[in-house]
């Protein structure tokens, strides 16, 4: 690196040297931010990205401060154990910058429900500052500000601050971080559009002056998909109603106790009322889920899909001459429903997450979200009798309609992970225009021969073949973890596959290793319990951990010391067929092409689950560790291709892979 750039990122670099690949990544981020673009980086572990991030954050944020105000970064990361390496990285930093040479301030921020303690449904506020004057908590949050800026700070420990202070930690967090270089903070902060106006201008942040880092940014598709992702059924409306109902009560209680004439806050509340007991009770709202019952039950799948417009119009005629002040406009009509169930929750509590909200929210954004999107393709409404309730889900097939604004807003940004494979994919996904986009793949730096990958050619979790290879599938795990010394993770392409072969290997005398097994919606505290399991049996003889790819064992967790020692990937966790999917297939297909929308929305995102899941074992470079790929398709070559570089062998037999695996600890 030279010129300016080598002078700001050793600057702002947080160890003695950098690796090869990080000069790359530092270089390749500090330019695209500069010119106001991005880069997309498929870097994997081992590669400190985190620390090259910031490097390069950091100089282009010096780049900009001749502007009126330094640009802030935003460090966006799903993981809390993520956002205590950004502290550290940032701890480092400070303490490597010259004397005179202004510290980096940093904010660690997460959700409402994680940093305050009983929140008051009634009021919306918290009882953090039970029994505080205003002027004591003035002083307190200022204490407060002054500990958290003092030096960078794990939430963690600003939770026991404000605790022992009785101060609010979420309030006064959100007030710190105008005056913070870096905050810390979930996607959702940025791309969920109600997060986003909720907290980004009480943090003075403004998106036009924001450089954005994505971390693990293989999953901001998904996430941002799961923003507009709601669900309806027959039952929300009687629930509604409950809300709605406490909600008038109380206000004519409030309007007695003070004698006032009735309000139009009150007045609002019969309205809505008589428009959600129509919904309840409609004929005709009654008959559209009982039409769409029986179309489901004649179709092949187990969902259907619905015309927005349609589902729009039935809730429009339940509630048509409701209210005096009624419309002949459809929409109009509806947008001032939404307005009144609005009203419920803004009376209520105004501050509360999504799962706390109550069904009067649920139900306007919904409708709210079938509105913007009615005549957007963008959009696709499915009904399924998955569950005992049938449903109406809401599911956004293109996530650039909520990236690209959002990314055209931004300085730039840096879009990183180990499996943002290929880039240029999530560049097309995400509506970030390619003569912007820098798009790189980093190596490691590990040794290939620490991470050996077999891939068998004799077995497929294909459905059409599936019955034919299961028994040699079991063999060949049997093979992988009777000849590891360690521990070995298995996991299946499907929690119904995963039952089938931890069945297997629950029969007696089948493994001699501890048997531990992935649940589905499991806690934060049982995934924590089950792989404190394996650091328990490494030195012992060991465990056969049992989940599923894209699963909670499988992603997102650092098993760290070399805990994994041989991983075993079942298959390839294709999305099975549904309406959804097929509009998915569909939508892709005009947008882009036959061969990319396959590629796009089935196959890569199925073998980016198998390559997360054979990230887990290594994480620095003297880790060892063997990976079996139990699926012949990763050999075709469109599949193949789909893969970055690694040592890859074939087997053929368990025998064969037993040989292997022998082999590979022998050494």
């Amino acid at each position: 690196m030279s010129g300016e750039g080598a002078v700001n990122s050793s600057l702002f670099f947080a160890h003695e040297t950098p690796r090869e690949s990080q000069t790359r990544m530092i270089s390749d981020g500090i330019k695209a931010l500069k010119e106001r673009g991005f880069l997309l980086a498929a870097a994997p572990t081992g590669i400190g990205k985190t620390a090259a991030a910031l490097a390069s954050a950091l100089c282009a944020t010096n780049h900009y401060s001749t502007s009126p105000e330094i640009p802030k970064i935003l460090f966006l990361t799903g993981r809390q154990s993520q956002h205590r390496i950004v502290v550290d990285t940032i701890r480092e930093i400070n303490k490597r910058l010259p004397h005179g040479f202004s510290r980096v301030k940093l904010i660690d921020i997460i959700g409402r429900e994680g940093m305050c303690k009983n929140v008051d449904r009634a009021t919306g506020k918290c009882n953090c500052e039970s029994g505080v004057t205003e002027s004591e908590r003035r002083f307190l949050r200022s204490n407060l500000e002054e500990f958290i800026h003092s030096e960078p700070r794990h939430v963690g420990q600003i939770l026991k601050r404000a605790e022992k202070a009785s101060v609010c930690a979420w309030a006064t967090a959100r007030e710190a971080a105008r005056s913070t270089n870096v905050i810390v903070c979930d996607y959702n902060h940025v791309f969920v559009e109600g997060v986003r106006e909720a907290s980004l201008p009480v943090m003075g942040v403004e998106l036009e002056n924001t450089i954005l880092i994505i971390d693990e940014a293989h999953n901001l598709p998904d996430r941002i998909r799961n923003g507009l992702e709601r669900r309806i059924t027959e039952q929300v409306f009687q629930r509604a109603l409950s809300d709605v109902e406490e909600y008038k009560e109380n206000l004519e209680k409030r309007e007695r106790e003070l004698d006032i004439p009735e309000s139009n806050q009150l007045r609002d509340a019969k309205s809505l009322e008589k428009q959600i007991k129509a919904l309840k009770d409609d004929s005709g709202m009654r008959r559209w889920f009982e039409e769409k019952k029986s179309e489901n039950q004649k179709s092949k799948g187990d969902d259907i899909r619905v015309v927005t417009q349609d589902f729009l119009d039935i809730i429009s005629q339940a509630i048509e001459g409701i209210i005096e002040e009624d419309s002949e406009d459809v929409i109009y009509r509806i947008r001032m429903m939404i307005s009144r169930l609005l009203a419920v929750v803004i009376e209520e509590d105004e501050d509360l997450d999504e799962e706390e909200q109550n069904e009067c929210t649920r139900l306007a954004e919904i409708l709210e979200i079938c509105i913007r999107y009615r005549k957007n393709p963008a959009l696709a409404l499915v009904f399924d009798e998955n569950l005992e309730d049938p449903r109406v889900t809401s599911h956004l097939l293109d996530p650039s309609v909520v990236g690209e604004p959002i990314f055209e807003q931004c300085l730039g940004s840096i879009l990183m992970s180990g499996t943002l494979f290929p880039p240029e994919m999530y560049a097309e996904i995400l509506g970030i225009q390619r003569d912007r986009a820098t798009c790189h793949e980093y190596s490691s730096g590990f040794p290939l021969g620490n991470r050996p990958v077999l891939i068998a050619s004799d077995v497929t979790s294909k459905f059409t073949e599936r019955e034919s290879s299961f028994s040699s599938i079991i063999d060949h795990v049997k093979s992988v973890i009777d000849n590891t010394k360690g521990n070995v993770a298995i996991f299946a392409p499907s929690y119904s596959m995963l039952d089938r072969i931890h069945g297997e290997f629950e029969k007696i005398g089948w493994c001699r290793k501890k048997i531990i097994k992935e649940e589905q919606r499991m806690s934060k505290a049982r995934v924590e319990g089950l792989i404190s399991i394996l650091y328990e049996q490494k030195n012992m003889r060991g465990a056969a951990l049992f989940g599923v790819l894209s699963g909670k064992l499988s992603e997102g967790v650092d098993y760290s010391d070399n805990v994994l020692n041989a991983v075993v990937c079942v298959g390839l966790p294709l999305p099975p067929p549904s309406a959804r999917q097929d509009a998915l297939l569909e939508y892709y297909t005009k947008k882009f092409d036959r061969i990319r929308a396959w590629k796009y929305a089935s196959l890569q995102p199925a073998v980016n689950s198998v390559l997360q899941a054979l990230g887990r074992p290594i994480r620095k470079k003297e880790d060892r560790a063997i990976v079996i790929l139990l699926e012949k398709r990763l050999l075709e070559r469109r599949v193949s291709n789909c893969m970055p570089e690694m040592q890859k062998m074939q087997t053929s037999t368990p025998a064969r892979t037993a040989e292997r695996v022998k082999a590979f600890f022998e050494i």
